[in-house]
């Protein structure tokens, strides 16, 4: 039986502290905040988009039932494709005043390709990978 997912829709991550976080994933890595939820005038979950892909930040103790069952800021380990040589990944980091963790190291993609990735964190210690396809 073939299971029929298409796709990947969006991810949601627990933050910290939303402002914090909504302004990393714009001005770092160039996301577009598309939606906010802000019943009561503080945000409680914001939509940024990088291309295809879209992360929910919620705010930590938003209140929000449906979310998972122990939501922590700094639990998620997430790799985004990068478009150019790992070099470029690496400059546009240290642009930004992000240190690298990790890399570049070898890699292998998704679909089976070499790669090269750099590993760095965000406000919150979630870990980020940026994955140049060789």
């Amino acid at each position: 039986m073939t299971i029929p997912i298409t796709g990947f829709d969006h991810l949601a991550i627990t933050v910290a502290d939303i402002d914090r976080a909504c302004a990393f994933y714009i001005e770092v890595l160039g996301g577009e905040q598309i939606s906010e939820y802000a019943p009561d005038g503080r945000p409680l979950i914001r939509g940024i988009r990088f291309g295809a892909i879209k992360f929910n930040l919620h705010q930590y103790g938003n209140g929000i039932d449906l979310v998972a069952q122990k939501p922590t800021p700094g639990s998620v380990d997430v790799c985004f494709r990068w478009s150019g040589p790992i070099e470029t990944a690496e400059a546009h980091l240290a642009r930004h005043g992000i240190a690298i963790v990790d890399g570049p190291s070898k890699r292998t993609s998704n679909d089976g390709q070499p790669a090269m990735s750099v590993y760095f964190r965000d406000p919150d210690g979630n870990l980020l990978e940026l994955m140049s396809v060789d």
